[in-house]
């Protein structure tokens, strides 16, 4: 349970300056930040071992203006970055926040890769849906399971505490609603009381809250939710017993490629790069290329929840740089086979509609044409032999709402004051997405996680 208590007259075993909640990207890049500003810190986390959400992704940071950009001789700027964010949002996001991400990005990123040895590099042989450049930036596996690791073992390296298997079930609040404290309950129910100096929140969103989702986002009720069952919405409770404002709740990132039953991501470089997704009768259902993210609802929707990526080897190359599709590959959740008719019987699809279905796609690309949902195939590569197929579906990964926060990731009270010593980052805060799953951006996760993750330890550790 999530409570905000009375701070009056109560003592704290022990006192930080900086206390962070959850181990994710956001939590450690603010204890790596938050040391650097010279102040003692502690990283609560609730598992054994910090996974959380950024495990679960790809682990790529858009970017723009990074040297990683300049050695493929990519042009980028922020300003270019910041209008396909908003052109995605519907310009709904805040501006302020939006600039704020956009212009720290490209130095979060090397300073991530020079101080603590992060071996970023840039997407280059694809583009994700939205961005006007190849700006998504990954480590070697593009893995979130190397980002955390690597974020992990440069905070061990700092000699910076995280104290795991913990789980703060309460904050201690003045009346002015500076938070003083927490109380950390742990496995065998023992607990105790932590005093803080500032308090950030990196404990994600509200995605494995049912009832949350229930009230927010009730087109996802029934989604597989893809993202860390700790994500509880606890930030989101606490935040709004303090007065905070909380902004875009209905919005989320979903995905309408998450490899069925294996329960593995499956790359939208098998849909941008010329492939497409049928439902159960072997036909087309929508504009794959509007966003991974709004396909999730689609694939619920309109296809019943179960559709196929079709995609050919040439895709699956380019798909292999990520280590998901490797899984998925091994696992054999990857069909192939020498021609679509074989294809549609390993598939279980009706071969005569899944043939003619090819032949239209691969028509519209010859003529450049577009389709009848929107899709426009223009000098998108035609496919060949050996065809690929995997069955997915479409899942919830993570909320987009939260509390709301300035550029300095200070949580807000509906009047615009900041509370006092309270900071949000990663899917805790207000995300860029707008009020729906359509404004999500590739990488509006990981980028304010990471970005205001530093910014809120700089912040929080400068605070005295």
């Amino acid at each position: 349970m999530s409570l905000v208590l009375d701070a009056a007259g109560i003592a704290f075993e022990t006192n930080v300056p900086v206390l962070i909640i959850g181990a994710g990207a956001a939590g450690l890049c603010a204890a790596l930040a938050a040391n650097e500003a010279g102040r003692e810190v502690l990283v609560i986390e609730r598992d054994p071992l910090p996974r959380g959400s950024t495990a679960l992704s790809a682990g790529l940071i858009p970017a723009a203006g990074t040297r990683f950009q300049r050695e493929r001789g990519i042009a980028d700027a922020p300003a270019l970055f910041a209008a396909d964010i908003q052109r995605k949002a519907h310009n709904q996001a805040d501006p302020v926040i939006v600039a704020a991400l956009t212009q720290s990005a490209a130095a979060t990123i090397e300073w991530l890769a020079d101080k603590y040895d992060l071996p970023f590099s840039v997407v280059h042989d694809f583009d994700y849906p939205g961005h006007g450049a190849r700006r998504m930036h990954g480590l070697p596996s593009r893995s979130g399971a190397e980002l955390i690791d690597r974020l992990r073992t440069a905070v061990e390296t700092a000699g910076l505490p995280i104290l795991t298997e913990a789980t703060v079930t309460s904050l201690y609040a003045a009346a002015d609603g500076r938070v003083r404290g927490v109380y950390v309950q742990r496995p065998d129910g023992s607990g105790e009381r932590i005093g803080c100096g500032a308090l950030v929140l990196a404990c994600n969103g509200y995605g494995g809250n049912r009832d949350l989702v229930r009230r927010h986002i009730p087109e996802m009720n029934d989604a597989l939710y893809f993202g860390h069952p700790g994500n509880r919405g606890d930030a989101v409770l606490w935040g709004e017993k303090l007065g905070a404002e909380l902004r875009f709740m209905s919005a989320y990132q979903g995905h309408g490629s998450v490899a069925h039953p294996h329960g593995i991501l499956i790359t939208w470089a098998a849909i941008m790069e010329g492939g497409f997704q049928v439902d159960a009768s072997g036909r087309r259902f929508s504009d794959e290329s509007q966003g991974y993210s709004e396909q999730a609802a689609v694939v619920l929707i309109k296809a019943n929840g179960i559709a196929f990526d079709i995609f050919d080897e040439r895709i699956a190359g380019i798909a292999r740089q990520f280590d998901d599709f490797r899984k998925a590959e091994a696992l054999g959740a990857v069909l192939s086979a020498d021609s679509i008719v074989a294809l549609a019987r390993l598939a279980k699809l009706p071969e005569a509609t899944l043939v003619e279905t090819l032949e239209q796609v691969e028509r519209l690309k010859k003529l450049s044409g577009t389709d009848p949902f929107g899709r426009i195939f223009a000098s998108v590569p035609a496919l060949s032999p050996p065809y690929k197929a995997v069955r997915v579906t479409g899942a919830l990964f993570h909320t987009q709402g939260g509390l709301a926060i300035d550029e300095h990731a200070r949580v807000l009270r509906p009047s615009g004051d900041a509370l006092p010593n309270l900071f949000a980052v990663g899917g805790a805060a207000a995300g860029i997405s707008g009020s729906t799953a359509a404004g999500y951006l590739s990488g509006n996760g990981l980028l304010p996680a990471v970005v205001f993750g530093r910014i809120a330890g700089t912040r929080a550790g400068a605070s005295r």
